[in-house]
């Protein structure tokens, strides 16, 4: 088998094309309930895409930081390069919160990109000075610490523990340690402090991406043992999920280790159908974006913008999906069909830069 994995790429591209879709309906009145998220606790597939990524960071963190380690790069160099990339990745975030307006008062310092790009400097750090059973015991540290904060310690002013949308320990927190405006006022769904959880949910990659590399293990081992991890941390969160809601909201405990089970798995089947059996049939426009991830991820934010400078309301993806109604299309499906058609046209670029072998790494 190749050294390189194609179904990372294609994981990681799939991802991203998710990504887009549920980000850009055509009319946020009319979508699918799979495509949106949950209102507050539980999980819809549109839960699962975030997670996914960061399990997918953690991934490719294992795969190639272990190769540079083995190879004799000095871990000084790898940590300069660490902050260079997720502060890039961090102003990324703010260049797309800003966009077109440069509205700096208003300004939301964290989302997407940020997240990630916490995420990313947190587990490479750890990775590079810290032994992997250290990093799995931080990353079991972090959710243990987080369901203790939000399950038992009171919510200041009410005195009992809530958790409510805007009424729990993570928003009571982030309106101390959060810059910049909230998504939603009073809370903010990529909030500082449920970033923890989320570091751990790039950790569970960085176990997966380390059971990988046991070359000494047969790969249908491997493979096996990868399907069990997955379905370890996918009994272990709906077993927590109990005590301690699924909530994509506040990142809550179970909530990671739910959707880290469920990529596994997923990761894991994507390496039979891919890398072990060969087939590949349909899987390039995910490889085409997994290969620029990040550049996907911002082109698609800046079109949608660029479009409504020229294009007042209804936005264009508002007036194809009416157009599309007009025809007789139902409105859910007139919506979606924007969404693909949008998807389709962020592959152009990705496309170009990808037959040109251009692959931008922030």
């Amino acid at each position: 088998m190749k050294d390189r994995l194609t179904s990372l790429d294609f994981f990681r591209g799939a991802t991203i094309a998710g990504m887009i879709v549920v980000n850009d309906p055509g009319s946020w009145k009319h979508v699918y309930a799979p495509l949106r998220h949950a209102e507050w606790h539980g999980v819809t597939p549109t839960d699962l895409v975030f997670p996914f990524f960061l399990f997918i960071v953690g991934v490719s963190i294992a795969l190639s930081y272990t190769k540079q380690l083995t190879a004799g790069r000095e871990k000084s160099a790898m940590t300069r390069k660490v902050l260079k990339r997720s502060t890039i990745i961090f102003l990324l975030g703010m260049f797309l919160a800003l966009f077109p307006n440069f509205d700096f008062g208003a300004l939301r310092i964290v989302g997407v990109l940020p997240r990630i790009a916490l995420v990313f400097l947190a587990c490479s750090l750890l990775f590079i000075h810290l032994k992997p059973k250290q990093i799995y015991w931080i990353g079991g540290g972090l959710l243990v610490f987080y369901w203790l904060v939000l399950m038992y310690v009171p919510l200041p002013g009410v005195g009992e523990v809530m958790l409510e949308p805007g009424q729990n320990m993570a928003a009571w927190i982030d309106q101390f340690i959060t810059p910049g405006r909230m998504y939603r006022e009073t809370w903010d769904p990529e909030g500082l402090f449920s970033t923890l959880p989320a570091i751990a949910s790039g950790i569970s990659g960085i176990a997966v991406g380390m059971l990988w590399l046991q070359k000494n293990i047969p790969v249908a081992k491997r493979l096996m043992w990868m399907f069990t991890l997955g379905f370890v941390y996918f009994v272990v969160g709906n077993i927590w999920g109990w005590f301690f809601p699924m909530n994509k909201h506040i990142w809550t405990s179970s909530y990671v280790l739910y959707t880290s089970g469920l990529a596994t798995m997923g990761f894991a089947a994507s390496i039979v159908i891919i890398d072990v059996l060969g087939v590949t049939r349909g899987t390039k426009m995910f490889v085409v974006f997994g290969l620029n991830a990040i550049a996907a991820y911002v082109l698609h934010g800046l079109l949608v913008r660029i479009a409504g400078i020229f294009i007042q309301k209804p936005s264009i993806g508002g007036r194809f999906t009416e157009a599309m109604m007009n025809f007789g299309l139902e409105p859910k499906f007139a919506s979606l069909c924007w969404a693909l058609l949008y998807l389709a046209i962020c592959y152009v670029p990705i496309y170009l830069l990808y037959r040109n072998k251009i692959f931008i790494k922030v």
